[in-house]
């Protein structure tokens, strides 16, 4: 018994240990990234001193921000019913699908795979914080997959619980490292903080869930979360807000005078966007905050042409920058549900007994203008798009027929690459093109970069080197490769009395450059 009891003091012992190391090491993360910004400020603040430059206020600035920003994810973390966001009904499916979206930019080397199941069921949560807890999951898949690789996630029900399963083939966590996932400061990326990993895990405890992490080296990870399925369907409720307002407030006004909480109910709706507004700020010079407080008045007050002119313009903005377009919709769509939250604490406060009509007239102008705020920018961005990929399709074009000057008689067309119907036509036109306005003698069309033509393709360069001649100009074709030689053969096709051939591009010019005059006896005039 005595041993008994001592082996349990020991173990007793070394989870306490291991308590205290955990402790430390938040303490030691703490200090470290609060302590870097604050730094830095304080020596900003020693330099205006000496010489008061704005670019140092704004540098201290920002370090203050990233300091609070640290503090603030540990009171989450610690007192996370500061955030004021009421239990509702979600099916985690169509969150994932959401959530997926955000990403498109990055999936093109990644193969996503979906098994949804049991998608009706619904589970009881604070939607923004558990939306919160899959994107950072699925950031993080997507972040351990260096180049190539797939992500499966899987959605179904089991004994009244809700399963998300997340799994990557990315780089994987060591197994020595899994049992300290989600303490704060640690992380297994070079520049992580492990706050985000630490809110997954907090978010889901305070829902009565529970997380299950599986890794290897090399091979992948799979987290798996467990969450309460919902049996009583509640409605989604609005609420009542501490807002400034009196019963002589315009719309306008209370709007105005309630920016700053305006803002922070934003915030907590577009959950995913709100890590987004420093870099779309740095990328595009777009502030999402300022643009949505002004989006919102030009709705209130109904100003549908300033509106569609500001759709535009944002179009455009986003489409230039190739900003991700499923950030904009969820931040549109966060815009329209905190303004409706907002009027409806605008007419509870000023109306006594609002009538039916008015709110129904006021509902379906309200949406409607944020409807043709969304159709005008997509418009836009569409337009700028189609532009610039005609535009770049134009220089491609271009760069597909390099036609190099050698001298004022001379020209090269190096083709390299597959060359198939549509390509030949732009070469043709090109070609022809060229000819008339600079008037060569020659032009050497290189084939060394070619490995194959059909007999299709073959015909019609033989009839664009027809065109050449009729120009006035002779065609010199070197580097044919054995293949397409072979091929001509097959079909009966043949470049004599068409052009000369030289075996490379080099003896072609040594041959041109020396007596081009020398050359000319040797290819027929198909003119006579």
């Amino acid at each position: 018994m005595e041993e008994s009891h001592l082996g349990h003091e020991e173990l007793n012992d070394e989870v306490h240990l291991s308590q205290l190391a955990s402790v430390g090491q938040i303490a030691a993360g703490i200090a470290h990234e609060v302590r870097n910004p604050l730094t830095a400020v304080k020596g900003f603040l020693q330099l205006m001193q000496s010489d008061s430059k704005e670019e140092y206020i704004e540098i201290a600035q920002s370090e203050l921000e990233n300091a609070l920003i640290t503090l603030n994810n540990l009171l989450q973390v610690s007192k996370p019913d500061l955030e004021d966001e009421a239990f509702q009904p979600i099916h985690l499916a169509v969150e994932l699908e959401t959530i997926l979206n955000l990403f498109q930019d990055k999936l093109y080397k990644i193969e996503i795979i979906t098994d949804f199941k049991n998608t009706e069921v619904p589970i009881s949560g604070r939607k923004n914080q558990l939306k919160k807890v899959f994107f950072n999951l699925i950031k993080n898949a997507i972040e351990s997959i260096a180049d190539t690789g797939t992500i499966k996630i899987t959605h179904y029900t089991l004994h009244n619980e809700v399963h998300v399963i997340i799994s990557d083939t990315g780089i994987g966590i060591p197994k020595d490292k899994l049992s300290i996932l989600g303490t704060p400061f640690y992380s297994t990326k070079e520049n992580g903080t492990g706050m985000g990993l630490t809110q997954v895990f907090s978010v889901v405890y305070q829902h009565g869930g529970k997380i299950v992490v599986d890794s290897e080296e090399n091979i992948g990870t799979t987290f798996k979360v467990i969450l309460p399925q919902q049996n009583p369907i509640t409605k989604r409720s609005v609420s009542r807000l501490e807002l400034q307002c009196t019963k002589n407030f315009s719309i306008s006004e209370f709007f105005v005078s309630n920016r700053q909480n305006f803002e922070k109910h934003l915030l907590s709706e577009a959950i995913n966007v709100k890590d987004k507004i420093a870099e779309i700020q740095t990328i595009g010079n777009i502030n999402l905050i300022e643009n949505a407080h002004r989006l919102t008045l030009y709705i209130v007050e109904n100003r549908e042409h300033e509106l569609i002119q500001f759709a535009k313009n944002e179009g455009i903005a986003w489409a230039k920058h190739s900003l991700t377009l499923a950030f904009k919709l969820e931040w549109v769509q966060a815009i329209r549900r905190t303004t409706w939250e907002f009027l409806y604490n605008y007419i509870s406060k000023t109306t006594e007994e609002p009538a039916l009509e008015d709110f129904f007239s006021l509902e379906k102008n309200i949406n409607a203008l944020v409807d043709q705020f969304l159709n005008h920018f997509f418009i836009s961005y569409s337009k700028y798009k189609d532009e610039l990929i005609s535009s770049q399709m134009k220089i491609v074009e271009n760069l597909s027929v390099p036609i190099i000057p050698i001298t004022e008689a001379v020209c090269i067309l190096p083709l390299i690459g597959a060359i198939d119907a549509t390509r030949m036509r732009t070469i043709g036109e090109k070609v022809i093109d060229h000819i008339g306005s600079s008037h060569i003698q020659f032009l050497i069309i290189d084939l060394s970069g070619v490995a194959q033509m059909d007999a299709p393709i073959i015909n019609k360069l033989i009839q664009i080197i027809d065109g050449i001649s009729m120009m006035g100009c002779q065609t010199v074709l070197t580097g044919i490769r054995s293949e397409i030689v072979k091929n001509m053969l097959n079909h009966d096709l043949s470049f004599k009395d068409k052009a000369m051939t030289k075996g490379t591009l080099q003896l072609a010019l040594t041959e041109l450059l020396c007596d081009p005059k020398a050359m000319l006896p040797l290819i027929p005039n198909t003119n006579n």
